[in-house]
């Protein structure tokens, strides 16, 4: 059966711009260690990193780090435009730090991913250290910026890393806006089903008859499919650039359904975006329209679904075929995050098919083992995240803001609670994934409008205590 359609990126958030940029900065690089926890590897790789001082106070003001995550970093830097309306205000140096193994960060080159001796070091405790060694030489080198108090950003994965490297090196990050940062989404921590529920609740909003569309399908797809006449049928009503002709392509057909279904979830914006394509306010308002009759003859339900499915690849009209094998955006890239969920980032997805849309499908760990071992010689380690950062047991944890939009089904693995007076659950009832990292919109709802403003105060609040304790430090 192959992994869970949710085996891809987890953060997602491409954009159809192009390469052009949105924000100024300039690009650095730093020699980092390949392996910082041993005494045997001496290798290093060329971490790229971006800075802007347009804002900066350079006598001591903050400084914005954005933890990069599994994507080139010019993605997040394009889009975090709650970083860069934000720095003016606090005066702030702008830092955005590419992820090991992502983008142009490759520590192995070509090879970086060929065999564990080259991938083993994609973790996110090597990553945090590399954060950790950069920021270190950026406070040491740049005039001004030694007592500089340092505040770490992060979405999605992103976010697990910002809240993570408070955690883990409290004395260098003074505080962590985490959006989106399913921390919990891993195994004995979080069912696997409760993702699939947030993703159709979302689609349940406008109508429960598309809902049953979307969830009549799949057995419509199998029937349909089930014989060349109909693989043929659908490929040329569908217009796929590849035609269905293997029981893989439709299982690939059928992933990339799945996928498309919890993209619009996580993107469901209240304004156009060129997210993973170019989509309109509230896209999955705009899905549903064409998704109003489950009771047709299959062959009709799937042509309902097309006209759906269209308003997500092919919005603009300019698209000549469905792609269902493309990747959204060059500048993401899946065969780094697929190394991750193959050692320590195994999050756990299941459906039934009757609390939620989609196909049934197990979580079956032997399967998921099978298959990291037979594309990437990994053994899964499914606890591992847990045992290193705590799982729910962050109470010893301090100054981390773990925000959460109830429309994004990875809010289905946040922390939804205050864990203490320093670690803040802010919840977004009408915001899509780390929908208050990005720019601000005359269309926001009131919702994000006051995320934001609750994760300034506390941001506020982090840098003028650092500068208390200094102080006191200073005249000891």
């Amino acid at each position: 059966m192959g992994l869970p359609a949710v085996f891809n990126l987890i953060i997602l958030i491409s954009s159809f711009s192009g390469l052009c940029h949105a924000y100024d900065y300039k690009t650095y690089f730093y020699r980092q260690k390949v392996d910082h926890f041993s005494f045997t590897n001496d290798d290093i790789f060329i971490q790229r990193y971006l800075i802007s001082d347009a804002h900066w106070n350079g006598n001591n003001g903050p400084i914005f780090f954005y933890a990069g995550n599994e994507g080139d970093i010019t993605l997040f830097a394009d889009n975090t435009g709650f970083v860069w309306d934000t720095a003016p205000e606090f005066k702030a140096l702008v830092v955005f730090a590419e992820h090991r193994y992502y983008g142009v960060s490759l520590p192995y080159g070509s090879k970086s991913f060929s065999e564990p001796k080259y991938s083993g070091y994609l973790t996110s405790e090597q990553a945090l250290a590399d954060y950790a060694e950069l920021l270190t030489y950026l406070k040491r080198v740049i005039p001004g910026a030694k007592d500089s108090p340092v505040v770490v950003f992060g979405g999605s994965y992103g976010g697990m890393l910002a809240a993570w490297f408070r955690m883990k090196y409290p004395h260098i990050v003074q505080g962590a806006i985490a959006a989106s940062a399913p921390i919990l989404q891993f195994t004995g921590v979080t069912p696997c089903d409760k993702f699939g529920k947030v993703v159709t609740a979302d689609f349940a909003r406008e109508s429960n008859e598309c809902v049953e569309v979307i969830r009549k399908s799949w057995s419509a797809l199998n029937t349909v499919t089930a014989d060349d006449e109909g693989k043929a049928w659908l490929s040329n009503s569908w217009k796929l650039c590849d035609p269905l002709k293997s029981e893989k392509n439709i299982t690939d057909f059928k992933d990339y359904l799945s996928n498309v279904w919890t993209n619009l979830a996580m993107v469901d914006y209240p304004y156009p975006a060129n997210f993973l394509a170019p989509l309109p306010a509230y896209p999955i308002k705009v899905v549903c329209s064409h998704l109003t009759d489950s009771s047709k003859d299959q062959r009709a339900l799937l042509e309902e679904l097309n006209a759906g499915l269209q308003v997500y690849y092919n919005y603009t009209g300019e698209a000549k075929c469905l792609n269902f094998n493309e990747q959204a955006d060059v500048r993401l890239d899946d065969n780094g995050w697929n190394v991750q969920t193959c050692n320590e980032m195994v999050m756990p997805f299941c459906y039934d098919g009757i609390h939620d849309f989609f196909e049934p499908a197990a979580w079956n760990y032997t399967a998921f083992e099978d298959e990291c071992h037979k594309n990437y010689g990994l053994t899964p380690q499914p606890f591992m995240v847990s045992l290193m950062y705590g799982g729910r047991n962050i109470n010893a944890s301090s100054n981390i803001v773990f925000s959460n939009g109830l429309l994004d089904p990875w809010s289905s693995g946040g922390v939804m609670w205050n864990v203490s007076d320093t670690v803040v659950s802010v919840i977004i009832p009408e915001g899509a994934h780390h929908l208050d990292l990005r720019s601000a919109d005359p269309q926001d709802p009131q919702s994000v409008k006051n995320a934001r403003t609750l994760e300034k105060l506390h941001i506020r609040r982090w840098i003028e205590n650092y500068h208390i304790q200094q102080h006191s430090l200073n005249g000891i």
